[in-house]
């Protein structure tokens, strides 16, 4: 299966990305911090959401429209009294088709499976608001995580030649998102 493939050729990735995430968030200490790391997940959720557009039809993902994306971010950023800003030069990786959108989705969708972590961590800090995005789906999230993979991995069999160029695009969104937390911690 493709998900499964993806997860074992963007361990590398994932793992660093992970780690500067984890790192971002126990260096928060108040509202207005929280609310810059969030800002960075919007920028770049945003970024994303913006190259896969063109090939998200519903034959692709059919609850594409209800699932989380960065207008949650952005409430999220609202609710803690901040303006969020998008920063039109992130960097994403080039999407050209509907396998290529479902690789770059699957690390934003695979995020989901931390968040009830990063939800304690940081009211462990005192945070107490800004969680709709981090809360995921709730007590559904494994079910929509489960009707993703359906989904990336019946368009891999209509394109089964292409998992290699699966993972590198799941590759290049840890990376950039990386790349992200790099630039605006410097």
């Amino acid at each position: 299966m493709l998900n499964e493939y993806i997860k074992e050729h963007t361990k590398e990735a994932h793992q660093s990305l992970e780690g500067k995430v984890v790192r971002q968030m126990k260096a928060i200490r108040s509202e207005a911090d929280y609310a810059e790391v969030l800002n960075l997940f919007y920028i770049y959720f945003a970024s994303i959401e913006r190259a896969i557009a063109p090939f998200m039809a519903d034959d692709v993902l059919s609850d594409y429209a209800e699932r989380r994306n960065s207008s949650y971010i952005k409430a999220d950023i609202e609710s803690l009294g901040v303006q969020p800003e998008l920063d039109p030069n992130a960097s994403v990786p080039q999407i050209n088709n509907k396998l290529e959108a479902l690789s770059a989705l699957y690390v934003l969708e695979g995020s989901i499976m931390g968040g009830p972590y990063i939800v304690q961590m940081l009211k462990k800090y005192g945070m107490d608001k800004g969680f709709t995005f981090f809360s995921g789906y709730g007590d559904e999230s494994a079910a929509m995580w489960q009707k993703f993979v359906a989904a990336l991995n019946a368009v891999a069999e209509s394109t089964p030649d292409n998992k290699e160029r699966a993972a590198e695009i799941a590759n290049q969104t840890f990376a950039r998102f990386e790349e992200l937390f790099n630039a605006k911690s410097s």
